[in-house]
């Protein structure tokens, strides 16, 4: 398993809710969390592979700002 973290505009309940229905859908995904108390607004992902990529191009395609960290 790998940890990736993510510096994102994701900021409420609501966008979690929003990238929940995207996030959920990629297979390679064991588990992950949005840190709403960092200022960051830091995504965790728990990949079971190393395509972190797929990532980062399904939080844009819900329509959240995403950059590794």
């Amino acid at each position: 398993m790998k940890t990736i973290k993510y510096k994102t505009n994701i900021n409420c309940m609501a966008c979690i809710k929003s990238v929940t229905l995207f996030l959920n859908e990629l297979e390679n995904i064991d588990s992950w969390k949005v840190d709403l108390e960092n200022t960051a607004k830091i995504l965790e992902v728990n990949l079971d592979d190393e395509n972190d990529e797929i990532v980062s191009e399904t939080v844009k395609k819900a329509g959240f700002e995403i950059e590794k960290i």
